[in-house]
């Protein structure tokens, strides 16, 4: 007689890249945080990177422009390389902020940045070239997961505002096809200087005068500048084209509102390059119909020419967002002078800091010594009801303690909440003499 079919276990059968593809470990974190509040507890979430509608929310100009054109009915497909008013709207407004001579035709529009960025990965490698990045770096890891690509990842240093170099990146030019940058950081919160950046540039274009004698694949820069409009102080944006003009055929930027708009759900991205790699980009993402929403690209279309407003509200979400960097920062290093094991680092652009918690070998209330990075958020997630994501959540195997907090997410008061908590649960910490 044969068995039952329940008695079988059958497997599930996908594809080896899909069976080891991992989740986000910032989503995962914060699956964690969303269960304890779900139970009652008041968390400070310093952890996803995105805006607190309430207290951030995208300019009213935009909101009535998407409004007007959804009641208008322009509800069907746009062109899979996006509105041409939008495109063309792109292209003038990065040529007049960045000093550069795109056309719309070097213009493709996504929804976000993250498939203009699938995108490119998949537009440009073939499985088993080489991407080079620095880490911390954000997603960088699971797009070559994806791709087949094979990951070099670098690991950087503080002294470099944890920025790849032209030094560290020299080991890996004869084998790269892919530098993959990100200025500001996310992570990290920090810019490129211009000798940094130009330095860069310099060591491809030399690499690639080389492979072009031999008809090889050149090596490209993906250029993620999804913050390039918030940046504070005396602190400025600089890219590739801006320092070599010679870069051109080599860089792909990647952009869009969500970050300086506070606009992450509104879904408008582009990537900005060579017009034959747009092309195949566009043929690629055409097929996944990975575009935005045809009210929300005319919506952008019309409000980036709408130069007060657009200004207006960059310069209010910068004030805002810069002085909650600042406040922050100024905490840590005060609490540093006290004589606590913390550090951060001055806040440059985007929407992130980086602290330092440099309590590995300090003991716990309970008795446990903290180990790891890992130890080290839970004792603030549960002794401080604060939520850190660590470096190592972006590939960082260094286990130094360094974290990035995220200010978007939270209201004033939750903020300065967490600097009346955090110093509370480092002093009660005990060093054991031993790390």
């Amino acid at each position: 007689m044969s068995e039952a079919p329940e008695a079988h276990t059958r497997k599930v059968q996908v594809s080896m890249m899909a069976y080891n593809l991992i989740g986000s470990e910032i989503l995962a974190i914060s699956k964690e945080v969303k269960a304890l509040q779900a139970a009652g507890k008041h968390i400070l979430n310093f952890t996803v990177g995105d805006f607190q509608a309430g207290e951030f929310r995208i300019p009213d100009p935009l909101t009535d422009l998407i409004i007007q054109h959804y009641k208008a009915g322009h509800t069907n497909y746009p062109p899979s390389t996006g509105e041409a008013s939008l495109r063309q709207a792109v292209a003038r407004f990065v040529n007049h902020e960045l000093g550069l001579e795109y056309t719309q035709d070097h213009v493709l529009i996504t929804g976000g940045s993250r498939p203009a960025i699938f995108g490119l990965y998949t537009t440009l490698l073939d499985p088993g070239d080489i991407v080079v990045y620095g880490v911390p770096s954000w997603n960088n890891n699971h797009y070559c997961h994806i791709t087949g690509a094979v990951p070099r990842q670098v690991d950087t240093q503080r002294r470099n505002n944890f920025l790849l170099t032209a030094e560290e990146l020299a080991p890996y030019i004869e084998e790269v096809v892919l530098v993959a940058l990100n200025t500001p950081s996310n992570p990290t919160g920090t810019l490129y200087t211009a000798t940094q950046l130009a330095d860069i540039c310099d060591l491809i274009l030399a690499e690639n005068e080389q492979r072009e004698r031999r008809g090889a694949k050149p090596v490209y820069v993906m250029f993620d500048q999804m913050y390039y409009l918030m940046a504070y102080g005396n602190h400025r944006h600089v890219h590739p084209l801006g320092l070599r003009p010679e870069m051109a055929p080599y860089t792909i930027y990647i952009d869009g509102i969500s970050k300086y708009l506070a606009a992450t759900g509104v879904r408008v991205g582009w990537a900005i390059g060579p017009v034959n790699i747009i092309q195949k980009m566009s043929s690629l993402l055409g097929h996944m119909g990975a575009w935005a929403p045809r009210p929300e690209q005319l919506a952008v279309g019309t409000f980036l020419e709408m130069e007060d407003s657009l200004r207006g509200y960059i310069r209010q979400l910068n004030a805002k967002v810069s002085a909650r960097l600042n406040k922050i920062h100024q905490a840590f290093q005060a609490w540093k002078l006290a004589g606590l094991p913390v550090d951060s680092v001055e806040p440059m652009g985007g929407l992130y800091l980086s602290v330092l918690f440099n309590i590995k070998g300090y003991r716990q209330p309970d008795g446990a010594v903290i180990k790891n990075a890992e130890m080290m958020r839970a004792y603030l997630l549960h002794q401080a009801d604060t939520a850190v994501v660590p470096f190592e959540a972006f590939g960082d195997r260094k286990s130094e303690g360094w974290c990035r907090l995220s200010v978007g997410g939270l209201s004033d008061a939750d903020i300065d909440e967490a600097l009346k908590r955090l110093p509370k649960a480092l002093e009660q910490l005990s060093w054991t003499g031993n790390r």
